[in-house]
């Protein structure tokens, strides 16, 4: 699980900044009033799970404690808390952790803030060692800023302090050798020679200056205007990333995976959801697969109005019988079908739900089963090529826990023409109503 740690928020300084940048910001005056964030995220990948070719992380959602803000908006210095660096999300799949993601560094693609990063195993379980002494709080750390997940820094390098992890490498009270003003760097000989101006120097060739670029842009010491725009020579900054951007736009082999980040650790809540009688699944299935098909256009005529069609004037008694008695047609073949059943709450019964296509045209169907072993439809999305802008794709992301509260939201990205969002619905009461969504992001055309 993620242990909770450290991703420090500068607070004090600019408080009327983000008070002014979202409202309903919690004052911290102790911390036990400091707000436990928990982030919600999306990673897009291709190539194998684990050892993707490219991949980056999408911010969805951060809960404050009290509400869901936008994760792409909360406190963007200039970047978005969400994807600062060295933030860390745990990856999950139907609600199990499978690795974690580690944010290197964050950059903007066509308007929306999106991670780069290193995606890496669960840690092994650590064996049992002796209790460490209890460490004295000196109160140096700032306990009231709200935090991310962090990874812990200066475990390997050795860098951030000595072997035992409690002094900095620089002790001001360690003992140190100085040399006498007089000493030289060499034998003892050259220690006490006097400075002998006719002694021969070894010096180093001086390299040739190579030729000025005719293309140099000299500087305008003169000019004093502020706002007026400089041309600069100097090296490209990309080699100075840690992680340097791979994935762009939206691949068609693209996939995604659930992340969470959260300064506090929680156990696992699996999503999966187990049918008493297997056949029930079969059956629900066939009922939303029908369901789909209609609302997709696609669907078979009626076995009462192919009886009809069978007892027209001119087909003989024998015609019409073989007719009534040959089977149905085979069910027009849905494209790009998935089909999910979850359990989103601790007996809460199943919430399942099937999205394909044919053609242009799409559909996206959450549903329950009812008292009497039917298909409740819970909300329905259908939309084609044409009206995407106007009635987004609903593609499902998967599970998560948004608020930390045990009970499970469906995530969806909602892709439209020329952009797209991230929405959380939650079902209860026999209802599936949006509880949030994203800021919508411009992507470009989206060839599906």
């Amino acid at each position: 699980m993620v242990r909770a740690a450290v991703a420090a928020v500068m607070v004090g300084a600019m408080a009327l900044t983000a008070a002014a940048q979202y409202p309903g910001q919690l004052s911290k005056k102790s911390t036990e009033q400091a707000p436990e964030l928990r982030a919600i995220a999306v990673l897009e990948w291709t190539g194998e799970a684990g050892k993707p070719k490219a991949c980056r992380i999408v911010p969805v959602a951060i809960y404050d404690g009290d509400k869901l803000q936008d994760g792409g908006l909360y406190l963007a210095r200039p970047e978005p808390l969400a994807v600062a660096d060295e933030v860390e999300y745990e990856l999950r799949q139907n609600g199990h952790a499978i690795g974690l993601f580690e944010v290197k560094n964050a950059g903007q693609e066509q308007g929306s803030w999106v991670g780069y990063g290193e995606w890496k195993g669960m840690p092994k379980p650590k064996e049992e060692t002796a209790q460490a002494p209890a460490k004295i709080d000196d109160g140096a750390e700032d306990d009231d800023k709200p935090t991310l997940h962090r990874k812990h820094s200066g475990d390997k390098s050795g860098k951030s302090g000595d072997t035992d992890g409690t002094k900095p490498a620089d002790d001001p009270d360690r003992p140190k050798l100085h040399k006498h003003p007089d000493e030289g760097s060499g034998s003892d000989t050259a220690q006490t020679a006097p400075d002998d101006p006719d002694r021969p120097v070894m010096k180093k060739p001086k390299k040739e200056k190579a030729p000025e670029d005719v293309g140099h842009v000299n500087s305008l010491p003169e000019v004093t205007d502020p706002d007026r725009p400089r041309l600069k020579r100097g090296l490209s900054n990309a080699d100075s990333l840690k992680v340097v951007p791979s994935l762009m736009g939206l691949p068609a082999d693209m996939q995604q995976m659930v992340a969470v980040s959260d300064s506090k650790t929680r156990p696992e809540h699996p999503w999966g959801f187990t049918w008493a009688n297997p056949d029930d699944e079969k059956k629900m299935k066939g009922q939303m697969e029908e369901i789909a098909r209609q609302a997709l256009g696609i669907a078979q005529p009626a076995p009462a109005a192919r009886k009809a069609v069978a007892k027209t004037p001119g087909n003989s008694a024998v015609a019409r019988k073989k007719a009534a008695a040959a089977p149905p047609p085979e069910p027009a073949p849905l494209e790009d079908e998935k089909f999910r059943v979850f359990e989103l709450a601790y007996g809460s019964g199943a919430t399942m739900v099937l999205s394909a296509k044919s053609g242009t045209k799409f559909v996206t169907l959450i549903a329950q089963p009812d008292l009497y072993g039917n298909v409740m439809v819970l909300l329905k999305s259908a939309t084609d090529a044409a009206h995407l802008d106007e009635t987004p794709m609903m593609r499902l992301v998967d599970a998560v826990d948004a608020q930390a509260d045990n009970r499970g939201e469906l995530l969806f990205e909602m892709r439209g023409d020329t952009s797209r969002s991230f929405a959380l619905y939650r079902v209860v009461r026999g209802r599936a109503e949006k509880l949030f969504a994203s800021y919508g992001a411009e992507v470009g055309r989206i060839a599906e």
